[in-house]
C-alpha cells in the first residue's frame, strides 16, 4: 500500500498554477500509481504517463476515473523516452524516485 503525500491536492494545485498547462500535450515521467496523473487530467488536452513499474502502471489502470478519456498510460524509462523529440509541449517530473 503507497501513502499518499499529499491527499488535499495542494501539489497538484500548485502544479497546474504555475505550469499553465490548458490545451497542452503533457507527458508525466514517473506516474507510478497515478495520483497526480488524474488530477492533471481535467486541465490538459492529453496526457502520457509513464513509469517503469509493472505494478505500479496497473494500480495506475485500475484507479483511472470511467470519465478520463485523455490519457494513456505505459511502460517505459525515463531516461530512454520512447518518444519523438517535440512530442510533447512539456513535461512532469514530480514526486518520482
Amino acid at each position: 500500500m503507497y501513502r499518499i503525500r499529499d491527499p488535499e491536492g495542494v501539489e497538484a494545485k500548485h502544479l497546474i498554477q504555475a505550469g499553465q498547462f490548458k490545451g497542452k500535450m503533457v507527458l508525466e515521467i514517473g506516474c507510478g500509481f497515478g495520483w497526480l496523473t488524474w488530477q492533471f487530467a481535467e486541465c490538459v488536452a492529453e496526457l502520457v504517463g509513464i513509469d517503469p513499474s509493472l505494478t505500479d502502471l496497473r494500480q495506475a489502470k485500475d484507479g483511472k476515473p470511467v470519465s478520463i478519456a485523455n490519457v494513456s498510460i505505459s511502460q517505459a524509462d525515463g531516461v530512454a523516452l520512447p518518444f519523438p523529440s517535440g512530442s510533447f509541449d512539456t513535461a512532469l517530473f514530480s514526486s518520482s524516485l
